[in-house]
């Protein structure tokens, strides 16, 4: 069976290393575009309290700053680390701020937003992917949809209780 496509990419952490999304092969993801000045910049905490219910069990939360909506996240890596640590205490794995549309979007974006079984451009800021074991999307949750949604907590219980050989999308 051929690796999946979002393994492929290897993307900068917000510290400025190379990350193979590779490494998160077996986990269940949620792949969520952030910012700290909108008006969803309260799921953070979502979001982490999401990632310390899961995590031992095979979860990763990936968090990917972008200020492509409404100018809402315009400081550095630095600046963006220091705001998620000073007021959500984050300790989920954030990357570099990366642009989610537009000419300049990300590979893994255009990915996420073309190649998937849930396409669809990025709507706004706080945009939650969900990838099974295996690598494969298998669902999006707009921006309004809290991080701890029954939907959303619901369809992780379900992914991490299978095993990779029996995920399906779905």
């Amino acid at each position: 069976m051929a690796t999946p496509k979002l393994y492929s990419f290897i993307m900068k952490t917000i510290d400025g290393q190379d990350r193979s999304l590779s490494s998160y092969e077996g986990k269940v993801l949620l792949i969520v575009n952030v910012a700290s000045r909108c008006g969803f910049t309260p799921q953070y905490s979502g979001l982490q309290s999401l990632y310390e219910r899961f995590k031992s069990r095979g979860f990763a939360l990936l968090g990917f700053p972008s200020n492509d909506f409404g100018w809402q996240e315009p400081g550095s890596d630095e600046e963006i680390k220091k705001f998620c640590d000073l007021n959500f205490r984050v300790t989920f794995d954030l990357f570099s701020k990366i642009h989610v549309k537009g000419s300049e979007q990300h590979p893994l974006y255009a990915y996420l937003t073309t190649e998937t079984a849930v396409p669809g451009s990025v709507r706004w800021n706080f945009q939650k992917y969900l990838v099974d074991r295996r690598g494969t999307v298998v669902d999006r949750f707009q921006s309004r949809t809290e991080p701890n949604d029954a939907e959303v907590v619901d369809n992780i219980e379900r992914l991490l209780a299978e095993t990779p050989a029996t995920t399906s999308v779905g």
